[in-house]
């Protein structure tokens, strides 16, 4: 937002090697600001949903490139 403390988000990532071929990939978002509590059901429904959409898409492309598929 354009006043800080308002609303909000700071969204982190980290890849962890768990062996020469496999990783473990966390994200999360941390919010804060006088709209958070209003924002509460909506955030977390929608946070959660688009993490899922990019985990999945970033497997696929990952697994993917793997194979020898992305173009």
């Amino acid at each position: 937002m354009i006043l800080p403390g308002i609303f909000d988000g700071e969204h982190s990532f980290t890849i962890e090697a768990l062996s020469d071929n496999k990783v473990r990939f966390e994200q999360s978002e941390k919010f804060s600001g006088l709209l958070v509590g209003v924002l509460r059901t909506t955030l977390e429904r929608d946070t959660k949903r688009g993490f899922e959409e990019m985990n999945q898409a970033l497997k696929a492309r990952v697994e993917a490139s793997v194979h020898g598929q992305v173009d």
